[in-house]
Protein backbone atom coordinates (compact mmCIF):
# COMPACT_ATOMS: atom_id res chain seq x y z
CA UNK A 1 0.00 0.00 0.00
CA UNK A 2 1.12 3.10 -0.94
CA UNK A 3 0.15 5.93 1.71
CA UNK A 4 0.94 10.05 0.88
CA UNK A 5 0.18 12.89 3.09
CA UNK A 6 0.51 15.86 0.83
CA UNK A 7 0.91 19.00 2.70
CA UNK A 8 2.91 22.58 2.29
CA UNK A 9 2.65 26.03 1.39
CA UNK A 10 -0.44 27.80 1.08
CA UNK A 11 -0.42 29.00 -2.89
CA UNK A 12 2.20 25.96 -4.03
CA UNK A 13 0.06 23.89 -5.86
CA UNK A 14 -1.78 21.48 -3.59
CA UNK A 15 -4.76 21.45 -5.30
CA UNK A 16 -3.16 21.17 -8.58
CA UNK A 17 -1.11 17.97 -7.38
CA UNK A 18 -4.04 15.96 -5.50
CA UNK A 19 -5.68 16.55 -9.33
CA UNK A 20 -2.45 14.98 -10.46
CA UNK A 21 -2.53 12.21 -7.69
CA UNK A 22 -6.41 11.45 -9.14
CA UNK A 23 -5.35 10.89 -12.74
CA UNK A 24 -2.82 8.47 -11.46
CA UNK A 25 -5.51 6.52 -9.75
CA UNK A 26 -5.35 7.47 -5.70
CA UNK A 27 -7.76 7.64 -3.56
CA UNK A 28 -7.53 11.18 -2.82
CA UNK A 29 -8.69 13.22 1.26
CA UNK A 30 -8.13 16.74 1.26
CA UNK A 31 -7.92 18.67 4.69
CA UNK A 32 -8.70 15.66 7.06
CA UNK A 33 -8.89 17.01 10.46
CA UNK A 34 -5.85 15.73 12.27
CA UNK A 35 -7.44 13.66 14.66
CA UNK A 36 -9.49 11.70 12.04
CA UNK A 37 -5.80 10.60 10.73
CA UNK A 38 -5.15 7.17 13.05
CA UNK A 39 -8.63 5.90 12.27
CA UNK A 40 -8.03 6.83 8.85
CA UNK A 41 -4.73 4.98 8.05
CA UNK A 42 -6.49 2.05 10.08
CA UNK A 43 -9.22 1.72 7.61
CA UNK A 44 -6.73 2.38 4.41
CA UNK A 45 -4.76 -0.88 5.86
CA UNK A 46 -7.96 -2.47 5.94
CA UNK A 47 -9.14 -1.64 2.83
CA UNK A 48 -5.41 -2.17 1.09
CA UNK A 49 -6.59 -4.37 -1.44
CA UNK A 50 -8.81 -2.62 -2.48
CA UNK A 51 -7.11 1.46 -2.91
CA UNK A 52 -3.95 0.57 -2.80
CA UNK A 53 -2.88 4.19 -3.61
CA UNK A 54 -4.37 6.71 -1.18
CA UNK A 55 -3.18 10.58 0.00
CA UNK A 56 -4.35 12.77 2.57
CA UNK A 57 -4.42 16.63 2.15
CA UNK A 58 -3.18 18.12 5.70
CA UNK A 59 -1.85 21.58 6.20
CA UNK A 60 -2.23 24.88 7.62
CA UNK A 61 -5.85 24.71 7.39
CA UNK A 62 -6.07 22.26 10.43
CA UNK A 63 -5.36 25.25 12.60
CA UNK A 64 -4.48 24.87 16.44
CA UNK A 65 -5.18 20.74 15.78
CA UNK A 66 -1.49 20.87 13.55
CA UNK A 67 1.11 20.39 16.09
CA UNK A 68 -0.73 16.99 17.10
CA UNK A 69 0.30 15.56 13.97
CA UNK A 70 4.03 15.20 14.89
CA UNK A 71 2.60 12.92 17.51
CA UNK A 72 0.06 10.75 15.22
CA UNK A 73 3.18 10.42 12.90
CA UNK A 74 5.75 9.17 15.47
CA UNK A 75 2.80 6.46 16.69
CA UNK A 76 2.39 5.32 13.12
CA UNK A 77 5.88 4.47 12.35
CA UNK A 78 5.91 2.55 15.32
CA UNK A 79 2.98 0.96 14.25
CA UNK A 80 4.86 -0.14 11.03
CA UNK A 81 2.10 2.31 9.65
CA UNK A 82 3.91 5.22 8.37
CA UNK A 83 3.01 7.56 5.44
CA UNK A 84 5.43 8.73 2.77
CA UNK A 85 5.41 12.73 3.23
CA UNK A 86 5.38 15.36 -0.29
CA UNK A 87 5.65 18.72 1.02
CA UNK A 88 5.37 21.23 -2.27
CA UNK A 89 7.05 24.88 -1.72
CA UNK A 90 7.35 28.13 -3.32
CA UNK A 91 9.31 31.25 -2.93
CA UNK A 92 8.13 33.97 -0.91
CA UNK A 93 7.35 36.84 -4.24
CA UNK A 94 5.99 33.78 -6.09
CA UNK A 95 3.80 32.95 -3.23
CA UNK A 96 2.51 36.55 -3.00
CA UNK A 97 2.68 36.98 -6.98
CA UNK A 98 -0.31 33.78 -6.90
CA UNK A 99 -2.48 35.29 -3.93
CA UNK A 100 -2.57 38.50 -5.88
CA UNK A 101 -3.43 37.24 -9.18
CA UNK A 102 -6.33 34.79 -7.24
CA UNK A 103 -7.24 37.87 -5.18
CA UNK A 104 -7.75 36.05 -2.03
CA UNK A 105 -6.19 35.83 1.20
CA UNK A 106 -3.82 34.26 2.87
CA UNK A 107 -5.26 31.72 6.06
CA UNK A 108 -2.70 33.04 8.19
CA UNK A 109 -2.39 37.09 7.02
CA UNK A 110 -6.21 38.50 8.45
CA UNK A 111 -6.53 41.94 7.93
CA UNK A 112 -2.37 42.07 7.28
CA UNK A 113 0.27 41.45 4.80
CA UNK A 114 0.09 38.70 2.70
CA UNK A 115 3.86 37.88 3.28
CA UNK A 116 3.13 38.57 6.96
CA UNK A 117 0.65 35.18 6.77
CA UNK A 118 3.29 33.35 4.52
CA UNK A 119 5.98 33.75 7.41
CA UNK A 120 3.89 32.32 10.27
CA UNK A 121 2.66 29.77 8.16
CA UNK A 122 6.20 28.53 7.42
CA UNK A 123 7.25 28.71 11.31
CA UNK A 124 4.17 26.24 12.00
CA UNK A 125 4.98 23.98 8.75
CA UNK A 126 8.65 23.74 9.18
CA UNK A 127 8.10 20.42 11.26
CA UNK A 128 6.69 18.45 8.22
CA UNK A 129 9.13 20.19 6.07
CA UNK A 130 12.14 18.92 7.66
CA UNK A 131 10.23 15.38 8.31
CA UNK A 132 9.37 15.38 4.41
CA UNK A 133 10.70 12.67 2.16
CA UNK A 134 10.13 14.53 -0.76
CA UNK A 135 10.10 18.85 -1.25
CA UNK A 136 9.29 19.91 -4.47
CA UNK A 137 9.63 23.51 -5.30
CA UNK A 138 6.90 24.76 -7.50
CA UNK A 139 8.15 28.56 -7.93
CA UNK A 140 8.66 27.85 -11.85
CA UNK A 141 6.75 24.52 -12.95
CA UNK A 142 4.13 24.71 -15.01
CA UNK A 143 1.74 21.88 -14.46
CA UNK A 144 2.68 19.69 -17.03
CA UNK A 145 6.02 19.74 -15.17
CA UNK A 146 4.86 19.16 -11.43
CA UNK A 147 2.82 15.99 -13.31
CA UNK A 148 5.88 14.78 -14.39
CA UNK A 149 7.76 15.17 -11.87
CA UNK A 150 5.43 13.50 -9.30
CA UNK A 151 4.78 10.84 -12.37
CA UNK A 152 8.68 10.15 -12.02
CA UNK A 153 8.46 9.91 -8.03
CA UNK A 154 5.56 8.21 -7.68
CA UNK A 155 4.80 6.14 -10.58
CA UNK A 156 7.89 3.99 -10.82
CA UNK A 157 8.92 5.01 -13.89
CA UNK A 158 5.76 3.60 -16.01
CA UNK A 159 5.70 6.39 -18.64
CA UNK A 160 2.20 5.86 -19.72
CA UNK A 161 0.25 5.18 -17.05
CA UNK A 162 -1.29 7.92 -16.67
CA UNK A 163 -2.99 8.07 -20.20
CA UNK A 164 -6.47 6.92 -20.79
CA UNK A 165 -7.25 6.18 -24.53
CA UNK A 166 -10.51 5.87 -25.94
CA UNK A 167 -10.37 4.23 -29.81
CA UNK A 168 -13.66 5.54 -31.14
CA UNK A 169 -15.30 4.25 -34.58
CA UNK A 170 -18.11 6.34 -36.42
CA UNK A 171 -20.24 7.55 -39.08
CA UNK A 172 -18.78 10.63 -41.07
CA UNK A 173 -22.51 10.91 -41.99
CA UNK A 174 -23.30 11.33 -38.48
CA UNK A 175 -20.69 13.94 -37.33
CA UNK A 176 -17.08 13.74 -36.05
CA UNK A 177 -17.01 13.19 -32.72
CA UNK A 178 -16.57 16.70 -30.88
CA UNK A 179 -14.39 15.13 -28.30
CA UNK A 180 -11.85 13.82 -30.88
CA UNK A 181 -8.13 14.69 -30.64
CA UNK A 182 -7.01 12.62 -33.56
CA UNK A 183 -9.12 11.51 -36.57
CA UNK A 184 -8.90 8.94 -39.25
CA UNK A 185 -10.77 8.34 -42.24
CA UNK A 186 -10.80 4.56 -43.74
CA UNK A 187 -13.29 5.31 -46.44
CA UNK A 188 -10.28 4.22 -48.73
CA UNK A 189 -10.60 0.43 -47.72
CA UNK A 190 -12.86 -1.93 -49.15
CA UNK A 191 -16.57 -1.36 -48.20
CA UNK A 192 -18.52 -4.45 -46.80
CA UNK A 193 -21.65 -2.26 -47.25
CA UNK A 194 -21.60 -3.21 -51.21
CA UNK A 195 -21.95 -6.85 -50.60
CA UNK A 196 -25.41 -7.92 -49.75
CA UNK A 197 -24.04 -10.45 -47.50
CA UNK A 198 -22.03 -8.55 -45.39
CA UNK A 199 -24.29 -5.63 -45.48
CA UNK A 200 -26.27 -6.51 -42.34
CA UNK A 201 -23.40 -7.57 -40.48
CA UNK A 202 -20.87 -4.95 -38.82
CA UNK A 203 -16.98 -4.86 -38.21
CA UNK A 204 -17.15 -6.97 -35.38
CA UNK A 205 -17.63 -10.18 -37.62
CA UNK A 206 -14.81 -11.78 -39.03
CA UNK A 207 -16.46 -11.82 -42.36
CA UNK A 208 -16.62 -8.28 -42.51
CA UNK A 209 -12.66 -7.54 -40.98
CA UNK A 210 -11.36 -10.02 -43.90
CA UNK A 211 -13.27 -8.44 -46.25
CA UNK A 212 -12.21 -4.92 -45.11
CA UNK A 213 -8.20 -5.60 -44.86
CA UNK A 214 -8.54 -7.16 -48.20
CA UNK A 215 -5.79 -6.61 -50.51
CA UNK A 216 -2.74 -5.25 -47.75
CA UNK A 217 -3.79 -1.98 -47.90
CA UNK A 218 -5.29 -2.20 -44.32
CA UNK A 219 -2.77 -3.89 -43.02
CA UNK A 220 -0.23 -0.86 -44.28
CA UNK A 221 -2.32 1.47 -43.10
CA UNK A 222 -2.07 0.04 -40.11
CA UNK A 223 1.13 -0.70 -39.67
CA UNK A 224 1.86 3.05 -40.22
CA UNK A 225 -0.85 4.38 -37.94
CA UNK A 226 0.75 2.01 -34.93
CA UNK A 227 4.60 3.42 -35.52
CA UNK A 228 2.86 7.13 -35.62
CA UNK A 229 0.82 6.40 -32.37
CA UNK A 230 3.45 4.99 -30.65
CA UNK A 231 5.46 8.11 -31.34
CA UNK A 232 2.87 10.50 -30.59
CA UNK A 233 1.76 8.81 -26.93
CA UNK A 234 5.25 9.61 -24.97
CA UNK A 235 4.85 13.73 -26.02
CA UNK A 236 1.03 14.13 -25.02
CA UNK A 237 2.24 12.08 -21.62
CA UNK A 238 4.61 14.52 -21.36
CA UNK A 239 2.47 17.72 -22.31
CA UNK A 240 0.51 16.63 -19.19
CA UNK A 241 -2.59 15.12 -21.45
CA UNK A 242 -4.73 12.23 -19.61
CA UNK A 243 -7.39 11.46 -22.32
CA UNK A 244 -6.37 10.63 -25.66
CA UNK A 245 -9.46 9.97 -28.30
CA UNK A 246 -8.31 8.23 -31.63
CA UNK A 247 -11.09 8.65 -33.79
CA UNK A 248 -11.53 6.13 -36.66
CA UNK A 249 -14.26 7.35 -39.56
CA UNK A 250 -16.48 5.61 -42.21
CA UNK A 251 -19.40 6.53 -44.06
CA UNK A 252 -21.79 5.14 -41.38
CA UNK A 253 -20.09 3.68 -38.88
CA UNK A 254 -21.19 -0.12 -38.89
CA UNK A 255 -18.28 -1.75 -41.35
CA UNK A 256 -14.85 -0.60 -42.15
CA UNK A 257 -14.47 2.30 -38.59
CA UNK A 258 -15.43 -0.98 -36.56
CA UNK A 259 -13.14 -3.43 -37.85
CA UNK A 260 -10.24 -0.55 -38.05
CA UNK A 261 -10.99 0.91 -34.24
CA UNK A 262 -11.14 -2.74 -33.26
CA UNK A 263 -6.91 -3.63 -34.98
CA UNK A 264 -6.28 -0.42 -33.18
CA UNK A 265 -7.08 -1.61 -30.18
CA UNK A 266 -5.64 -4.88 -30.61
CA UNK A 267 -2.51 -3.35 -31.63
CA UNK A 268 -2.32 -0.93 -28.42
CA UNK A 269 -3.52 -3.52 -26.28
CA UNK A 270 0.00 -5.49 -26.31
CA UNK A 271 1.78 -2.29 -24.82
CA UNK A 272 -0.34 -2.39 -21.90
CA UNK A 273 1.46 0.44 -20.26
CA UNK A 274 -2.10 2.59 -20.30
CA UNK A 275 -5.37 2.82 -19.96
CA UNK A 276 -7.24 1.67 -23.37
CA UNK A 277 -10.59 1.14 -24.14
CA UNK A 278 -12.84 0.54 -27.88
CA UNK A 279 -16.18 2.40 -28.30
CA UNK A 280 -18.40 1.86 -31.64
CA UNK A 281 -20.39 5.17 -31.32
CA UNK A 282 -23.09 3.95 -34.95
CA UNK A 283 -22.56 0.70 -34.71
CA UNK A 284 -26.38 0.28 -34.05
CA UNK A 285 -27.36 3.02 -36.42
Amino acid sequence: MQLLILTGMSGSGKHTAFKIFEDFGYYCVDNLPVQLLSDFVELAWKDQDVRPLVAVGIDIRSGDTLPLLQEILTELDGEKKSCQIIYLDAEDEILLKRYKETRRNHPLAGEGRILSGVEKERESLSFLRERADYVIDTSHLLVRDLRSELREIFMEHEEYKSLNITVLSFGFKYGIPTDADLVFDVRFLPNPYYDTELRPRTGDDPEVREFVMRGGTGEEFLTHLESMLLFLIPHYIEEGKNQLVIAVGCTGGRHRSVAIANEIYGRLSEKKNFGLKCEHRDIGK
